[in-house]
Order: structure tokens, then sequence, then C-alpha cells
């Protein structure tokens, strides 16, 4: 899988500069996402895969299944990946791709897992308190766990802020067991 994510990184990072030096970041992203999961489709793999097809009837049937116009910059990209037989590093693609689009628009994906709901208010005032420290927008998304017992799990990109009772236990039994 490493070795996927360092293949697709220049690729991605390609599709990026074209997407942002166009204004098109979005429609690229929206792109990208679903030509990657038509990769992920059995049928599509197989004909994606197969050996007797050439590059460029690869890229044609995924530019078609896309909805893609011959020609279009995004149809290119794919034809280069077909040509580079890159066409099963979609996936990764896409996802570098998506990282690389919110750390333009200074945007972050927070998840905050609780083992009761949350009130609106206490999300709204958690999302405003974030936005502050990360300098970022936030896009908070919340979840139920009951077998955190209290407390909150926060994920934020690489930072994870565990203030759960589950996780502060665990802490204490560690200490004890040290």
């Amino acid at each position: 899988m490493a070795e996927n994510i360092t293949l697709a990184r220049p690729y991605a990072r390609a599709a990026f500069e074209v997407a942002v030096a166009e204004g098109q970041l979005q429609q690229w992203a929206s792109s990208l996402a679903l030509a990657a999961a038509l990769t992920q489709n059995d049928k599509v793999d197989a004909l994606l895969s197969s050996p007797a097809a050439t590059a460029a009837e690869k890229s044609t049937l995924l530019t078609e299944l896309l909805g893609e116009t011959e020609g279009t910059k995004f149809a290119n990209f794919l034809a280069t990946l077909a040509d580079n037989k890159r066409l099963s590093l979609l996936p990764e693609i896409s996802s570098l791709f998506q990282a690389l689009k919110a750390e333009h628009e200074k945007v972050v994906d927070v998840s905050i897992t609780t083992a009761y709901p949350i009130k609106d208010d206490l999300l709204d005032k958690l999302s405003r308190a974030l936005a502050d420290k990360l300098g970022r927008r936030v896009k908070l998304s919340s979840s139920i766990d009951q077998s955190l017992l209290g407390g909150a799990l926060i994920r934020a990109g690489d930072t994870v802020i565990d203030g759960s009772v589950k996780g502060r236990l665990a802490k204490l039994a560690e200490a004890m067991n040290a």
C-alpha cells in the first residue's frame, strides 16, 4: 500500500496543480472520486486490467463511463495514467488529491465520538474552539460509541485527543502496571 501511495503522489500533485490553475478544484475532486469508485467495481476493474485492451481503449472506456469529453484535461490525465499503467492508482490519487484540496482550502475534517448524543450548541462551541486552535475551517462530524463510557474522542487529521473515560482508565491501568 505504501508503494501505491508513493507512485500516486506525483499524479495527485499534477492533477491538483492543473485543477488549481483552471479554478476547477471541486470538479476534479468529484471526477477523481467517481473514477476511483469505478475502478473498484469488479467488472470495470476486469476491463481495465485486461491485457487484451490497449491503453487508449482503457482510457476511452473510463472517460465514457465518467461522462467526460475526449480531449479535456481530465480525459488527457486518464490517458496518461493508462499509458503508464497506473489506472489502478486512482483510489490513492483521489485520496491524496482530497488531502491537497483540504490543505489548500484551509479545511480540516474533525470527528468527535462520544458516549452520548451532544447538543448542537455544544457542537458549535467545540467547532469554533477547534477552528481557533487549528487555524482552519472545521468540518465536524459526530458519532456515538457507548463503550467510551463518558467524555469524548476527537480526531483532527493526525491529531487525536482522547478525553474519554475509557481512554483515561486505560492510561491508569497502564500506569499501575508499569
